[in-house]
């Protein structure tokens, strides 16, 4: 394991920014670039309790930025990426919609170990996204943990404070070591951590509206995140805004990989509870500090401004295809296999309305990614959708759920699917847009 001084790294991935921005001031050729990113794959260690060994893993770092990335709807980012790992890697980014560019496995090679790439990336949308290994988990040596990255409207969103929970989960061996998700945990235990701190609190004061971009950041598991005796309104969920609504007892259920954007007004101190569907714990406290700050009521909750989705999608005239998620499907493959010279899941034309029937035939619930599109969550009887755009959906043992989305991004994307079992390998297919 490399030791964890990189500061001779961390300054030629800088000095690579650098050099860009030298080059645009003399005009170099291109649409003008307006924000820049230097990431980083790097060994890392996990909190770990007193008197324990620190635990190895990898980790995406930013380290261009103090704190969380935050870039702006409608940047052109110049991303510099640093590999200093061990194997060949690329940053995949999720939530990043119509970004071919973007997606190692189709449009270019990871990079090698101990390399350095530059790419240009556009975001056109606001909303919380992420930054992650896991399609390359087939050949990581220690878990990895994934890099929150938000994209800020152009407008002001009414809130007092933005903060960001990312939340991971870890399987670690009696010694301390972490298992990486798809091998086998034996006799791993699992451990959470939020913002990479197994003991998390947050300080805000009476009277304040929080933002909360909670990220489940688990590779395998289901994860439902309440706090106590506070009313939590969900304006987005996997970066794209959202009609209002409360969340069911003040819980949010996200599947690996899935983010929403939580309002609440702070009332006083309370737990943060964590669920894994078998058992609950408290994983981080909302801790008041100083008094009430406001003497007025807060005006009420407005939606967050629209990324230009549709707000209608022709389901009468929609290309219709199956999906059976998995293994039962031979067309997967390991990520590691994965070639865009296999069979497509299927093909659209771009413009066309596109409803996917998603089956699950494994016996424990699978969790399904769609790349390229977000996408609508259809009623039982196929004649409208819930209020919000997906990109990542949980599907239960032996289920079908429909989903609609606008093909308008040409290109070859990846479709993901996994089912919620640690061992469990990731599988991918791709569908194209034409």
């Amino acid at each position: 394991m490399k030791p964890r001084i990189l500061d001779p790294t961390r300054r030629e991935v800088l000095t690579g920014l650098g050099a860009s921005a030298a080059g645009l001031m003399t005009g170099g050729a291109g649409p003008l670039v307006t924000a820049q990113l230097a990431l980083l794959a790097r060994p890392a260690t996990l909190a770990s309790k007193a008197g324990q060994p620190a635990t190895a893993i990898w980790e995406l770092a930013a380290i261009s930025h103090l704190g969380t990335v935050r870039l702006k709807r409608g940047d052109r980012c110049e991303v510099v990426f640093r590999n200093d790992l061990p194997v060949p890697l690329a940053p995949v980014w999720y939530g990043l919609n119509g970004a071919t560019a973007a997606d190692p496995l189709r449009g270019r090679a990871p990079a090698a170990p101990d390399t350095t790439e530059t790419s240009i990336i556009s975001t056109p949308n606001a909303g919380t996204l992420l930054a992650d290994f896991r399609l390359f988990e087939g050949s990581l040596k220690q878990p990895a943990r994934p890099l929150p990255i938000i994209v800020a409207e152009t407008s002001r969103v009414a809130a007092d404070r933005d903060e960001v929970l990312l939340i991971e989960e870890w399987r670690l061996r009696p010694d301390g070591t972490a298992v990486p998700p798809g091998q086998d945990p034996k006799d791993a235990t699992p451990l959470y951590t939020v913002n990479g701190r197994t003991s998390f609190e947050l300080s805000a004061l009476g009277g304040q509206r929080l933002r909360l971009r909670i990220i489940n950041g688990s590779q395998r598991s289901v994860l439902a995140i309440k706090l106590e005796n506070h009313e939590v309104n969900v304006l987005a969920l996997d970066g794209q805004p959202a009609e209002p609504f409360p969340a069911r007892n003040g819980a949010l259920v996200l599947a690996p990989g899935a983010r929403a954007d939580a309002f609440l007004d702070v009332e006083i101190s309370a737990p943060f509870m964590l669920h894994d569907g078998k058992s609950a714990r408290q994983i981080g406290t909302l801790s008041i500090s100083g008094g009430i700050r406001r003497r007025a009521a807060l005006p009420p909750l407005q939606p967050l401004p629209p990324n230009d989705l549709p707000d209608h999608l022709d389901l009468k005239g929609a290309l219709r295809f199956d999906v059976a998620l998995g293994g039962a499907d031979a067309a997967w493959a390991r990520p590691a296999n994965f070639s865009t010279a296999s069979a497509p899941a299927f093909r659209a034309k771009a413009g066309r309305t596109v409803v996917l029937a998603l089956k699950n035939p494994a016996p424990v619930t699978t969790v399904f990614h769609l790349h390229g599109h977000p996408f609508r969550l259809l009623d039982t009887l196929d004649d409208g959708w819930k209020p919000y755009w997906l990109d990542t959906l949980a599907i239960e043992p032996g289920q079908t759920q429909r989903i609609a989305f606008a093909a308008t991004a040409p290109g070859r994307w990846l479709l993901e699917s996994v089912v919620t079992h640690w061992a469990a390998p990731r599988l991918v297919r791709w569908y194209g847009v034409e």
